[in-house]
């Protein structure tokens, strides 16, 4: 079997719903209301650094400190509803972040229907990748006034040279076509084609052994590099090697 074909194949293997449970993204998928997914999915996608277990229960966590409606808290929350929140911490994401990522959600949500203007806002149709739409999403994000310093550091942006892995990841989750049922497909204004893998250490060991990435540095040339090698395999959709990649990575030790 050739690699296109070896891809293809584990892609298909691991992209259904067995793969869910497992995964960060079971988070946005208990909710139906597009705002819900969308706010839930976005916490779930920044919380996922370290192990998968506890990225799920601090996702949950945090859900049900929110009454489990993220959408209708961060439009309509009072004071006590935020004391709540004031214990909450996952690694080095605090409360303080956590204030200041309801902020920008409250502000958003009262002047947009749905998160993907977030990112569209900066990004032209016709553009090869999200590449725009993850820097002025950075931008606007930290757009609202006393900013704290150090939540700075929890969204990342290619003007950094980061790989932006979460928030790559999230799009994918919000963008792909939902026929495999894991992917939601909610966003129509940004295309599969313009998905950039989110890339980490497992993927880029994977993709480094198949001979899809020479760049020895993990970093945001490295996903341009090997999302241009998956391109070359199907230019409609490469993001979806995401969970050949990640599995042979991360669950089969590849």
């Amino acid at each position: 079997m050739d690699l296109a074909g070896f891809l293809n194949a584990k892609a298909k293997e691991y992209e259904n719903p067995l793969f869910i449970e497992a995964d960060p993204i079971c988070i946005p998928h208990r909710f139906t209301k597009k705002q819900d997914i969308e706010i839930a999915g976005f916490f779930a996608a920044i919380f996922a650094w370290g192990n998968r277990t506890t990225i799920i229960r601090k996702s949950e966590e945090l859900m049900a400190l929110m009454g489990n409606s993220p959408h209708e808290f961060c439009l309509a929350h009072d004071p006590a509803g935020l004391k709540k929140l004031m214990e909450f911490k996952h690694r080095t994401f605090t409360a303080t972040d956590i204030l200041y990522f309801i902020s920008f959600f409250h502000h958003h949500y009262n002047r947009y229907d749905s998160l993907e203007s977030a990112f569209t806002r900066s990004m032209k149709r016709t553009d090869k990748s999200v590449e725009a739409a993850l820097a002025g999403f950075y931008h606007y994000f930290f757009s609202l006034d006393d900013v704290p310093k150090r939540t700075r550091k929890h969204i990342a942006s290619p003007e950094k040279k980061a790989t932006c892995k979460r928030l790559n990841m999230f799009l994918r989750w919000m963008v792909r076509p939902s026929a495999h049922g894991v992917d939601f497909g909610i966003w129509q204004d940004i295309r599969p084609s313009q998905l950039l893998i989110p890339l980490d250490l497992h993927v880029a060991r994977v993709a480094r052994r198949l001979g899809l990435l020479t760049r020895p540095q993990t970093d945001w040339q490295a996903v341009v590099e090997l999302t241009d090698h998956l391109r070359a395999l199907d230019k409609k959709d490469p993001a979806k090697y995401d969970f050949a990649l990640f599995a042979l990575g991360v669950l089969e030790k590849f």
